[in-house]
């Protein structure tokens, strides 16, 4: 499979940048943006208001038109997690038979439990579902500095060739066939930034962090073998990997929305108007450990402290009182 048409669904940040990688590559790439607004802007200035200084590659041709999708060899959905299923749905009915689709977002649909692949294959039947994660900022790609991600499909050449689309040199994609292992990292550890930013935010120092990581990772392996993801990928860059990189930055809008909570800031204005999905998977995440009988300490906490079930320091009390036990 040769993939020269690229389709970028989102013209926000994380869009634009993975836009640009993929134009860095040689592809050819269409940039769907909803807004007309922003889609004007980005045809106009030919730069992203979310990504100041940034020049849009020549190779990026922006529209607000999905019909444009038909041509492209491969689609990334940049879009947020809760609205996946409407994008695909727009989506759906024109592109070709076999065309992969590439989940870029990291979460777990509300009510149906459904991971960002299993959206694709209900919306999108003829689609080839697969998913992008790893531990990358938009800013970081956008400007070209060398970042390394995970892209997986249930077929090994396809998620191969996706690859090699987009492997622009400092942007480097590994690929896997473990496309459970790779979305259930990446939701995960965004639940795990907001408890890491919420340590970070109550002054709780540098080794309570470390703590707080560790176990959260334990936690993350924990419940992706009872997905049936395998442990590699979860040791991984979308496990391991993106973990590392949400649990200790401001860069990342989970750590921060965890920081303004451990600060004080209630939850409904912790994330300062920016999606941190977290909070959206936090909940979610909690009700699927609990239907698989995985103990997720810290995540449940998490999910606590945003509905407003428990203070921050509550939720810290009932984490360092938990009864002593062997590590694993």
């Amino acid at each position: 499979m040769s993939i020269d048409r690229i389709g970028v669904i989102g013209g926000g940040a994380w869009g634009t940048a993975l836009a640009q990688t993929c134009a860095r590559a040689g592809r050819s790439v269409t940039l769907w943006e909803y807004d007309a607004g922003n889609a004007a802007h980005l045809t106009d200035k030919r730069e992203s208001k979310f990504l100041p200084g940034v020049k849009l590659h020549d190779a990026i041709a922006v529209t607000t038109d999905l019909a444009q999708m038909a041509t492209s060899g491969a689609i990334l959905l940049v879009v947020p997690a809760q609205a996946m299923r409407s994008t695909l749905k727009a989506l759906a009915p024109v592109i070709a038979p076999n065309t992969p689709l590439i989940a870029c977002a990291k979460g777990i649909e509300h009510g149906t439990h459904k991971f960002m692949t299993e959206i694709i294959a209900e919306c999108a039947p003829k689609a080839l579902p697969a998913i992008l994660s790893g531990p990358s900022f938009a800013a970081d790609v956008a400007r070209g500095l060398p970042t390394a991600v995970t892209v997986a499909a249930a077929d090994a050449d396809v998620a191969e060739a996706l690859a090699h689309a987009m492997n622009s040199g400092t942007f480097r994609p590994y690929h896997s066939t473990d496309v459970r292992g790779v979305e259930l990292g990446g939701a995960t550890k965004n639940v795990l930034a907001i408890a890491a930013g919420i340590v970070s935010g109550r002054g709780l120092g540098a080794s309570a962090l470390a703590a707080m990581t560790t176990r959260g990772f334990a936690e993350l392996v924990r419940f992706g073998r009872a997905c049936g993801a395998k442990t590699e990928t979860m040791m991984g860059l979308s496990g391991l990997g993106d973990l590392i990189l949400t649990c200790g930055t401001p860069q990342s809008r989970n750590f921060s929305c965890g920081v303004a909570l451990g600060k004080g800031e209630a939850a409904a204005t912790a994330s300062h108007g920016k999606l941190a999905e977290g909070v959206f998977t936090a909940p979610v995440l909690l009700e699927m450990a609990r239907d698989k009988g995985v103990d997720m300490p810290i995540s449940e906490a998490v999910a606590a402290v945003l509905a407003g079930e428990l203070t921050v320091d509550a939720a810290i009390e009932s984490l360092l009182t938990r009864p002593l036990k062997s590590e694993e």
